[in-house]
């Protein structure tokens, strides 16, 4: 297949530009036109582009990419190598961020919701007026061991949880990545729970004093949904062949 019809595909299935972003959206390394094998990951790093590499990927596809609005323009250090690792091998590199996080059928966010088994799903929460979050409600309510133990089962890791809020869950709000301080949205909005990938120090005497719920699963973990996805829409559409490249990070 070649890489632009891919390209084109992605772009438009995600709507990109469609949500503001701090990294290009898409196309970020131009490599070859023939496209066979795609792996996809979720960050950017000399590993993940080695191990690609190695396995013959034409094109890899990352939720955090490789440049990043604020950081430096010079070519050095870990950004050279990554780069020169993908230009020696001809591969190309194609990023999506927010919209990845946002997506109705590929989006980590509604994935999560729907491994975690949530009815009555809604968005929630926002990034510059476009809804990125999901919330929902268990029917039945879980009772806490329970909840905790499907985050552990849909998700993977091992969360940090700040238990303070009702059992049974009845209710949940959910951001992937890092969004700590949707915290007070989950709680003006009355919900039980709140989750997402990363924590703050403010969060544990919030969660108590508040009375909810706190599930922090891992920046990394939240964020392997969506673009492990886009690999099986591919494989779906144009019959390449993919893989998940999975680079554990606690964070």
């Amino acid at each position: 297949m070649h890489r632009d019809r891919i390209v084109a595909f992605l772009d438009d299935l995600l709507s990109v530009g469609s949500i503001p972003d701090f990294q290009p959206q898409g196309l970020q390394v131009e490599g070859r036109e023939d496209v066979k094998k795609v792996a996809v990951g979720v960050s950017a790093s000399v590993e993940l582009f080695r191990r690609a590499a190695d396995w013959g990927a034409d094109l890899i596809i990352c939720h955090h990419g490789l440049f990043w609005d604020g950081d430096s323009r010079v070519v050095r250090g870990g950004l050279k190598e990554r780069l020169r690792l993908l230009m020696e091998n001809d591969i190309t590199l194609l990023g999506y961020h927010m919209v990845l996080d946002a997506h109705d059928e590929h989006g980590n966010n509604a994935l999560i919701a729907r491994a975690l088994g949530l009815r009555d799903v809604e968005p929630f929460a926002e990034y510059k007026g476009a809804p990125i979050g999901r919330k929902g409600r268990f029917d039945p309510p879980l009772p806490h061991d329970a909840f905790v133990a499907r985050i552990r089962e849909a998700i993977g890791g091992d969360p940090l949880v700040f238990p303070f809020g009702p059992d049974p869950v009845r209710s949940l709000g959910l951001v992937s990545g890092s969004a700590p301080g949707d915290l007070h949205l989950a709680v003006a909005e009355g919900l039980d729970a709140f989750l997402t990938g990363e924590v703050r120090e403010f969060v544990q005497e919030t969660a108590r004093e508040e009375r909810i719920t706190y599930v922090s699963a891992g920046h990394y973990h939240t964020e392997t949904f969506g673009v492990r996805s886009l690999g099986e829409r591919l494989e779906k559409e144009f019959g390449l062949e993919w893989t998940f490249l999975d680079v554990p990070n606690p964070v």
